[in-house]
Parts: C-alpha cells; sequence; structure tokens
C-alpha cells in the first residue's frame, strides 16, 4: 500500500506516518515545512519505505507527481492558527482552497482514496450540546478574517463532497476537534503545549478571556488509526464525520489540572483577547462533538485519560523543540499543524496536520 500524506512534517501527520510504516505502508510526505519541521520526522528518517518530498501543495505539477500511482492520500497540510488566519487570511484562504483543489484532482487523476482533514471551525458559534454532522454553521461576518479559516475549510469539504457526487471520487472528510499530544507547538496560539510548556517553566499559565469557554481534547494516539480506518470504510465515503474528545472541560480547568498533574508552582494569569489578538476578535464559548457516527463507522473511542495526555505531552517536550515554542503576545510569528483554532488560551506561542 502506498500512501501520501500532505502536511505529513507537522504534528498529526508525523504520527500518522509513523503509524502506516508501522502498519507496512510506503509513505511519501509532502511538506513545505512552513509550519511542519523535520524533527518530526527524525524516527522515521532511515526507513526504507518513507520518503519526504519538500514542496507546497499549491504547486499543482509537483502534488500530481507525488500523488501518481498511490493507493491512498490523506490531506492534512492547511494553513491553520489563530495568527496565521487573523493576521495572513489570504494565505489561508489560497493554500485552504486550491491547494486542497489540487490534491483533489491529483487523487482522483490516480484513482486513489482520500481522506481530507477538515475541523469543528466550520460549526463556527453553534455551540450545541452535542454538535452532529447535520448541525447548522452558524458564522461571522466573511469580512472578519476570524471567520476566514471556517469558510475556506467548509469551501474544502463542498468540493469534496462533489468530487465525489460528480465524480465517484472515494474521499472521506474526517472533523478534527482539538487534537493534542506530543510535538504540537504552541507557536501560533494553541493553547494545550503552550499551558504545559509554561508550567514547566514555571511560568504563569495565560488563560485568555475569562477562562470558562470550553473544548473537548482528543489524543491523536486515539485519532490516528481512526483515520486510516475512516479512509477504508466506503460508508464513509462522500460523508463528514466528527471526531473529538469526549471531556468537557474549561480552559481555566485545564490550566488547573496542568498544573496538578505536573506539580508545577505556577499561577494562573487571564488575558484579554485584545491583548492577543486584534481587537474585535471572537472565541467560542463552547465546542462538543457527537462522535456517534465515528462509532458506528470505524468503532472510534477517545480513550487516552486527560491527565496521561497531559504527563505526555510534557514528558515529549525538549528546550528549545517544538513542545516547548510558545505564542508570542502580539506577535507575528507562524507555523502550523492539531486542530484548526484551539486558541482558547494559553500564551507567551498552532499545528493543525
Amino acid at each position: 500500500m502506498k500512501s501520501i500524506i500532505t502536511g505529513g512534517a507537522g504534528f498529526i501527520g508525523s504520527h500518522l506516518t509513523e503509524y502506516l510504516l508501522g502498519q507496512g505502508d510506503e509513505v511519501v510526505v509532502l511538506d513545505d515545512l512552513s509550519t511542519g519541521s523535520l524533527r518530526n520526522l527524525a524516527s522515521v528518517s532511515d526507513n526504507p519505505r518513507f520518503r519526504f518530498v519538500q514542496g507546497s501543495i499549491l504547486d499543482r505539477a509537483l502534488v500530481g507527481q507525488v500523488v501518481a500511482g498511490s493507493d491512498r492520500v490523506f490531506h492534512l497540510a492547511a494553513a491553520v492558527g489563530v495568527k496565521l488566519i487573523v493576521e495572513e487570511p489570504l494565505t489561508s484562504l489560497r493554500t485552504n482552497i486550491h491547494g486542497t483543489e489540487n490534491v483533489l484532482d491529483a487523487a482522483l487523476a490516480a484513482g486513489a482514496i482520500l481522506l481530507l482533514a477538515s475541523t469543528s471551525e466550520v460549526y463556527g458559534k453553534n455551540t450545541a450540546d452535542s454538535l452532529d454532522e447535520e448541525a447548522d454553521r452558524i458564522l461571522g461576518s466573511a469580512l472578519k478574517s476570524r471567520w476566514t479559516y471556517a469558510g475556506a475549510k467548509g469551501i474544502d469539504e463542498a468540493f469534496a463532497h462533489a468530487y465525489w457526487t460528480e465524480y465517484g471520487l472515494r474521499v472521506a472528510i474526517v472533523r478534527l476537534f482539538n487534537t493534542v499530544g506530543p510535538r504540537q507547538t504552541g507557536r501560533y496560539g494553541m493553547v494545550f503545549p503552550n499551558l504545559v510548556g509554561q508550567a514547566q517553566r514555571g511560568e504563569p499559565l495565560t488563560v485568555f478571556g475569562d477562562g470558562r469557554q470550553t473544548r473537548c481534547f482528543s489524543y491523536v494516539g486515539d485519532i490516528v488509526p481512526a483515520l486510516v480506518r475512516l479512509a477504508e470504510t466506503p460508508a464513509a465515503y462522500g460523508r463528514a464525520v466528527n471526531m473529538g474528545g469526549s471531556q468537557e472541560i474549561s480552559i481555566l480547568g485545564l490550566a488547573e489540572r496542568v498544573i496538578d498533574v505536573l506539580d508545577s508552582e505556577s499561577s494562573i494569569t487571564l488575558i484579554p483577547y485584545d491583548e492577543a489578538y486584534a481587537p474585535g476578535y471572537e472565541d467560542m464559548r463552547r465546542r462538543v462533538p457527537n462522535n456517534g457516527l465515528a462509532r458506528e463507522l470505524v468503532a472510534f473511542e477517545p480513550l487516552t485519560p486527560l491527565d496521561e495526555v497531559i504527563r505526555n505531552v510534557a514528558g515529549a517536550a525538549t528546550p528549545g523543540g517544538a513542545g516547548n515554542e510558545a505564542m508570542t503576545l502580539g506577535g507575528s510569528s507562524h507555523d502550523a499543524s492539531g486542530d484548526a483554532l484551539a486558541f482558547a488560551g494559553g500564551a507567551p506561542r498552532t499545528d493543525a496536520r
């Protein structure tokens, strides 16, 4: 089996690379390293069934060459992270829309199966108790850069569905809810690695807003095998499937849990959103997935306890490494690769693949 992973040098992509190689696949990673890192692939660099290609999904010819002859494609590459999306919306739009169309065309030409990574961000402001795949999308103004990522990923999903209905492309869409784990960088605002890194350094844990906004975090070790099963499930083709954690927790509660689990002496500091992002920035108060369809299709269960996830992230962090990169308040550094805009707190530095 030959598998292609776009964005494979990122957080989720690197774990998926290791998993597929462990399953006996030949794996080719396409990544422009704008946000991913070769450090994430160090453990597989000498594997004879692994090949790395540096390049952009915006390079239509290159994408076609890389995907040709493959059996399946995992499209994880994206421009993500609150800092990048708010400050460079054109980059986000072009990468997430034009790049995805290039990957769809290449997979169709190759006759390959495609798994498209989407995001819980497509639900926008919908704070329903348990968001299923048919839940309404409630978005803010199209003129606010905050919503460009959600808009672009919604278009990606529409493209994928159209390729399935009109061309018969075997494509499954997964909507990831705040995936976390080792190698996720906090450089662009991802809350989980930022809070863990701050606790390890003995710094105040920075939580944006009042900290009462809630999320359901899912561990990359639970997500990756389910992604592979989903790609191989015909009943998933042409459909969007949620995958997220089962434990809802406030960001303030997460900060308190991080301090407790890591036995840190750090305090917690609340930071107004307009000190970290542009004035008028909106965060979602609640984002809770209904995993019923994923459970039905691929027996997905988010089993890893939150405390274990915290310990795993802390144990994988190395001085100067990706796990310790933090978002600078008001800064403009960029990287990307775990679920979209998990920027509910944790700063002083996203990762979505």
